[in-house]
């Protein structure tokens, strides 16, 4: 698969989110999204990305902006990372990949030497017309709500 790049259509997805509810890219039209995929919930990175993205979530919304996180954990783990965590946006469950691999962001990982596939830290911002705007891949998890702030102020 070729990787996805600015200007390219966005990939059509159904997902539940944490509270069950099936959330589709078209019923998104219209709407500015950043769509971030993470490893996992509850883990130190996944978390300074997730609150840094709560505590700038107003002044995203300004610029436009609704947030959806994607990882491969349960609806029930995206429920207690919330409320632990205090998050005020969607996460999206995407247990057997199949919203990460349309994404290109399921792959070949190494930790401590070993090698496994997982989630590519990857953010896609999708314009109101379906149409990637910019692809963060490399994610600076305790500025990323700056990251993508600052990146629409130069």
């Amino acid at each position: 698969m070729e990787k996805l790049k600015p200007g390219d259509i966005a990939p059509a997805f159904t997902a539940k989110d944490q509270d069950g509810n099936e959330i589709t890219l078209s019923g998104l039209k219209g709407k500015r999204i950043i769509l971030y995929f993470y490893p996992k919930d509850n883990t130190s990175g996944c978390t300074a990305e997730a609150c840094s993205l709560r505590d700038g979530k107003s002044e995203l919304e300004k610029m436009g902006f609704k947030i959806i996180g994607v990882s491969p954990d349960s609806e029930k783990s995206h429920q207690k990372f919330i409320e632990k965590q205090n998050l005020n946006f969607t996460l999206l469950s995407d247990p057997d990949h199949a919203v990460a691999l349309a994404y290109g962001v399921w792959g070949p990982k190494k930790f401590m030497g070993r090698e496994y596939e997982g989630i590519l830290r990857t953010t896609f911002i999708i314009d109101t017309d379906g149409k990637i705007e910019k692809i963060f891949d490399k994610v600076d998890t305790k500025r990323h709500f700056e990251q993508i702030a600052d990146s629409y102020k130069q």
